[in-house]
């Protein structure tokens, strides 16, 4: 891994920085004012808060909104003079240096079965000690949970995150689509959390202004990903059968998101404000012993699309 583009020269590293949370501000401004919209009604309450080892947020979050049951759009920027467990574990050189985290999360869930619920987020994470060259890199992606899958937003998602993808290489696409697959994984069910999307970490093999263009193009994919699925579904007609297995398969979003996210396990681990970290659980949600969907139903064929595809093309066919 590269670190040229953050040389040991402290101004070179603050400027650099500084611009990551400037435009991870205004990629949040921008999210919440498009869903907001895309929604009709809802409008996001913002508390702000502060961390008291270094560093604080704007927590955002909108509730009972026209088609949105809860969705929360976070900024936050942390630091400290020591990381935690989950972060040096697979990252010993990082013991004993300083560190500064910033990004953007969210996570939209929707009242509507036939609205996918959606995860983004984008990062930036930097790690210094005196007299040696910085430890950075970029991660980020998003990925969609349906419950009632449409071929037609299947596909449009992915269309959009190959197109982003595109400027950078012939192969980023593939790659992190299949980190997506790997990472959204539930191994005690055997089966992926949705339809995934994009998923990356570690990136820095590039130069810092090509990593952070490509965060850039990943954070508006999102939008443009996700705004016209909200439009195209948020009028569908549903039963009382359709919520109660939208409530049951959000036990699968809670089960990933307490056992496997590495992200959730930073946060609490680092001392992050645990409302804000905690805000991507569902409102409400269920569980059932031994649930079996009816052969043929709308809710069985939901597992024909809980495996990696290549959608792309699958869909076309």
């Amino acid at each position: 891994m590269s670190n040229q583009a953050l040389p040991n020269n402290k101004t070179n590293n603050e400027t650099n920085i500084t611009q990551v949370i400037a435009y991870f501000k205004t990629l949040q401004d921008k999210i919440c004012q498009e869903i907001a919209a895309a929604d009709g009604s809802g409008t996001f309450i913002e508390d702000n808060w502060q961390r008291k080892e270094g560093g604080g947020g704007r927590t955002r979050v909108m509730t009972n909104g026209t088609v949105i049951e809860q969705g929360g759009v976070n900024f936050s920027v942390v630091s400290g003079d020591k990381l935690p467990p989950s972060a040096t574990a697979h990252r010993p050189e990082l013991a004993g240096r300083t560190w500064q985290a910033c990004g953007v999360s969210l996570v939209i869930h929707p009242k509507n079965p036939h609205m996918p619920t959606a995860h983004a987020n984008v990062r930036f994470f930097v790690a210094e000690k005196e007299g040696e060259t910085p430890v950075w890199w970029f991660g980020g992606g998003f990925d969609l949970t349906p419950f009632y899958p449409k071929d037609e937003d299947v596909q449009h998602w992915h269309q959009t995150a190959f197109d982003l993808c595109q400027p950078f290489g012939d192969n980023v696409y593939n790659d992190h689509k299949k980190w997506c697959d790997e990472y959204f994984y539930l191994k005690h069910r055997d089966e992926t959390r949705g339809v995934g999307g994009l998923f990356f970490d570690d990136l820095n093999h590039w130069d810092f202004d090509t990593c952070f263009d490509y965060v850039k193009a990943v954070g508006q994919g999102f939008i443009d990903a996700y705004v016209p699925i909200m439009l195209r579904r948020k009028d569908d007609t549903y039963g009382e059968q359709e919520r109660q297995f939208q409530l049951y398969r959000r036990g699968r979003y809670v089960e990933f998101n307490l056992v496997f996210d590495r992200g959730t396990l930073f946060g609490l681990q680092s001392g992050g404000r645990t409302e804000s970290i905690l805000m991507s659980m569902p409102p409400l949600a269920r569980w059932e012993y031994n649930y079996q969907p009816e052969a043929a139903s709308a809710e069985a064929k939901l597992a024909d699309y809980l495996s990696p595809k290549d959608w792309l093309n699958v869909l076309k066919k």
